[in-house]
């Protein structure tokens, strides 16, 4: 499961125009004094972390499920691939920029997790890498990105999975129990990342995007639910969402809000405190609301089949709402 880097489309013909930052390299390639690969490290890199909020995937039947899981790449709002646009993802509003690198890493099922926590059958299965897995792949790379786009926990608020009968009513300790939990390993994890990024000798900006705004997203589901009562046809899969996902059930979903705006809360107190810690020039964290604002209240961003994950209009208004808050990160990096 490892990811495919993707280089944007005809970068040789655009780095070769006299007036690109990169046409020294590519003189330099011309004239065999660089391979294709070192001239590939030297345009910048771009990654993405995350869960299924990242990827374009929907929930049908297990074993398409399974398969969908582990075989989807790009056309999403981070990454798409086609040359039409129906999706204008961050990577294509970076290609009208300068041309790149990309690393998709988000996959289904992703927890911000322990690094040595054991992985489930289920989740094996899925093909998933979780939060540790995902950064151990950057770390192993042979380029580490100039810029880095973290949005993953939001299987981490699923509050009611495994829990025990009596924290069922009254939950309040359990929901401040998974929120510190949530930020302690998203930390520990965080500082692998940034010592990492201490030793590059390029800048690294690193966006931390909080959990979507699951409160204007259950309007659209709630939709969506009342759409499914009136005609059967419609979203036939909508209620396997409660088999992976027990809190996305009507009586747990006000407390899923709760938990996942505590755990926006310790996300931004994180990034404040191990901003303290850096202080170094090379290095930018910071804390993106961008995704827990967006407005998702619309039944048309949810997908047709599950009317859970997004659908292309779905990753379109996630791409609007990420790029939105990205000029700050491209600005330290020097990408105008």
């Amino acid at each position: 499961m490892r990811s495919v880097p993707f280089v944007s489309p005809n970068f040789l013909k655009r780095i070769a125009e006299p007036e690109s930052r990169f046409h020294s390299d590519y003189l330099a390639y011309r004239r065999s004094q660089i391979t294709r690969a070192e001239l590939l490290t030297r345009l910048p890199h771009i990654a993405m972390v995350g869960d299924s909020v990242c990827i374009n995937i929907y929930i049908s039947s297990l074993w398409s499920t399974f398969w969908r899981a582990r075989t989807s790449r790009g056309n999403n709002w981070f990454l798409h691939l086609e040359a039409a646009p129906s999706i204008y993802s961050v990577s294509k509003a970076l290609e009208a920029i300068t041309p790149f690198v990309a690393i998709e890493c988000a996959g289904v099922g992703a927890l911000v997790d322990h690094e040595h926590r054991r992985q489930t059958p289920f989740r094996w299965l899925l093909g998933t890498r979780n939060f540790s897995a995902q950064l151990a792949e950057l770390l192993r790379a042979r380029r580490f990105p100039d810029l880095i786009l973290i949005s993953i926990g939001h299987n981490n608020v699923d509050w009611a999975w495994r829990c025990p009968p009596n924290e069922l009513q009254r939950s309040e300790e359990r929901l401040k129990r998974l929120s510190k939990e949530f930020r302690q390993n998203y930390a520990r994890e965080l500082r692998r990342l940034l010592r990492c990024a201490r030793i590059q000798q390029h800048r690294v900006a690193i966006v931390i995007y909080g959990l979507i705004n699951f409160e204007s997203y259950f309007k659209s589901r709630e939709s969506a639910e009342r759409r499914r009562e009136s005609d059967k046809s419609l979203y036939p899969y909508l209620e396997t969402t409660y088999k992976y996902f027990v809190s996305f059930h009507p009586r747990y979903r006000r407390k899923l809000i709760r938990l996942a705006a505590m755990a926006n809360q310790e996300l931004d107190a994180m990034v404040e405190e191990l901003n303290h810690e850096i202080i170094l020039e090379q290095i930018q964290l910071r804390y993106s609301d961008a995704l827990a604002t967006a407005d998702l209240s619309r039944t048309e961003l949810l997908h047709p089949i599950d009317g859970w994950h997004a659908s292309i209009e779905g990753h379109n208004a996630l791409a609007e709402a990420a790029c939105r808050d990205l000029k700050t990160s491209l600005d330290f990096l020097g990408i105008q």
